[in-house]
């Protein structure tokens, strides 16, 4: 999420954590709202 602000894309909110992953939010350059998920693996085992 620094890298992608550091490039000027829009982050909404902080990142959250939670037992199976981590979440953040962006806009896109069309003005699209996206979710970013970075799984757990040990959470899916």
């Amino acid at each position: 999420m620094a890298v992608l602000k550091e490039e000027g894309v829009t982050v909404l909110g902080e990142m959250q954590e939670y037992d199976y992953g981590k979440f953040g939010w962006i806009i896109d350059p069309e003005g699209n709202k996206l979710e970013l998920w970075e799984p757990v693996d040990k959470a899916f085992l």
